[in-house]
Parts: C-alpha cells; sequence; structure tokens
C-alpha cells in the first residue's frame, strides 16, 4: 500500500506543477516536453515524437495541433515522400524553450528526487 500512495503523491505533485508551468508560460505540460524533444533532434515526425514522449496517436495529434495554433511548431514535408510531415520549432517555440531554461523553478520534493 505504501507504493501506491507514493503514487498518489507523484500525480499529485505533476498535476500542481503543471498547473503552476501552464500558468508561467503559457503552455502545456505536455507542449513544453514536445518543445523540449524538438530541441534535443529535430525535425521530427508525429510518430517519433509520440515514441518520444510516450503518448498516443491520438494524443500526440492533439497536442502537435494545439502546439502549431500557438505557433510553437512548424510543419515541413518529407523530402522523399511528400505525404510525411515533420515538425521543427518555430521562432516563438524557440523563444518558450529559452525562457524555461533561463527561469528558476522548483520541482516538489516528491518529484525533484525523480530528476536526479
Amino acid at each position: 500500500m505504501d507504493k501506491l500512495c507514493k503514487i498518489r503523491d507523484a500525480q499529485r505533485a505533476i498535476i500542481a506543477f503543471e498547473q503552476q508551468f501552464s500558468n508561467d508560460y503559457g503552455i502545456s505540460l505536455n507542449e513544453g516536453m514536445l518543445l523540449c524533444t524538438l530541441v534535443q533532434r529535430e525535425p521530427l515526425s508525429s510518430k517519433e515524437l509520440g515514441n518520444l514522449l510516450g503518448l498516443t496517436s491520438s494524443n500526440i495529434s492533439k497536442v502537435i495541433a494545439s502546439a502549431e495554433k500557438k505557433r510553437l511548431i512548424i510543419r515541413i514535408l518529407g523530402k522523399e515522400d511528400k505525404r510525411q510531415m515533420y515538425f521543427s520549432l518555430a521562432n516563438e517555440g524557440k523563444q518558450i524553450i529559452k525562457a524555461i531554461k533561463c527561469s528558476e523553478f522548483a520541482l516538489p520534493d516528491v518529484l525533484d528526487g525523480l530528476t536526479k
């Protein structure tokens, strides 16, 4: 039962962190993780992004659509197959990532231990 309670505490901490993150940066946590992933390697297809973020194809489609609507990412046609779409950071996305990297935000204790 102790493990279940720790998972509950971690889940509550993630929800609280996501709310604060969204308030601070105007994007969801999934959008932030999408941008973080594209900073590390771009361009990526929606399938690659979904796999890297651990999201279903339906969920990654929603995150991509939201990020595109906010002009955080841009869509690029595949070179060999024009039906294939890839995604890269737009200038707005780069600015948000820079702001996130430069800011200091504290993780809840239960999550901070997971990042070390």
